[in-house]
């Protein structure tokens, strides 16, 4: 059974640091993109960041010079460094990943359950 297990989720008060990890385990072939993904209550899903596998990384404006996403492939996870962190930051975030898990089916994309960050001001 596949699995993505984030971690590291939790309070910080605003311009506070926190690493978010994501490990996806299980029987996979390959893994294509992974990132980052965020939902404030109240709100749509929104992209924070996403990273392929050779390292090119996409993130939303709003993210730019604060986030980093990163990613181990030998390790299958991915992370998530986040700096100067702000009260609207607050939200759960989730993992994703799409992941090709044997060679004539399709790639499927996969979400974490989720890690909740609350940044306090």
């Amino acid at each position: 059974q596949v699995q993505l297990v984030e971690s590291g989720g939790g309070l910080v008060q605003a311009g506070g640091s926190l690493r978010l990890s994501c490990a996806a385990s299980g029987n996979i072939f390959r893994i294509n993109d992974m990132g980052w993904y965020r939902q404030a209550p109240g709100k749509q899903r929104e992209l924070v960041a996403t990273i392929a596998t050779g390292g090119y990384t996409i993130y939303a404006d709003s993210m730019k010079g604060r986030f980093t996403i990163s990613r181990d492939n030998a390790k299958n996870t991915v992370y998530l460094q986040m700096n100067s962190l702000k009260p609207e930051d607050t939200a759960v975030y989730y993992c994703n990943a799409d992941l090709l898990l044997r060679l004539g089916v399709r790639i499927s994309s996969y979400w974490g359950q989720g890690t909740q960050v609350t940044v306090s001001s």
